[in-house]
């Protein structure tokens, strides 16, 4: 569990960076990240991060993929993530640990 804890915290604050290092370099006018980079960060369960630095400094908050696909996104691993410990429950019995 303090695996999967300290993954989450590593992918969003990477996911975080990216949007902040993106933000900066769009001032700048220099060469970009990827959306694809930042959406893939997101798909990796950094997506609390990458919403969250988006609103935060303001960057991509024109983009109606960003603003309705990280939140779909970010509810979709939700619903996959209880199903499975919903699945796992009801055919083995326990907790994961």
């Amino acid at each position: 569990m303090k695996l999967i804890l300290l993954y989450l915290a590593a992918v969003n604050l990477a996911g975080m960076l990216a949007v902040f290092w993106d933000k900066r370099r769009a001032r700048r006018e220099e060469w970009r990240i990827r959306e694809r980079t930042l959406f893939l960060l997101a798909a990796f369960g950094g997506t609390p991060g990458v919403y969250g630095a988006m609103r935060l400094c303001r960057h991509k908050t024109r983009h109606k993929r960003f603003m309705w696909g990280l939140p779909l996104l970010f509810f979709t691993q939700v619903a996959v993530l209880g199903y499975g410990a919903y699945y796992w429950y009801t055919h083995f019995g326990f907790p994961v640990r």
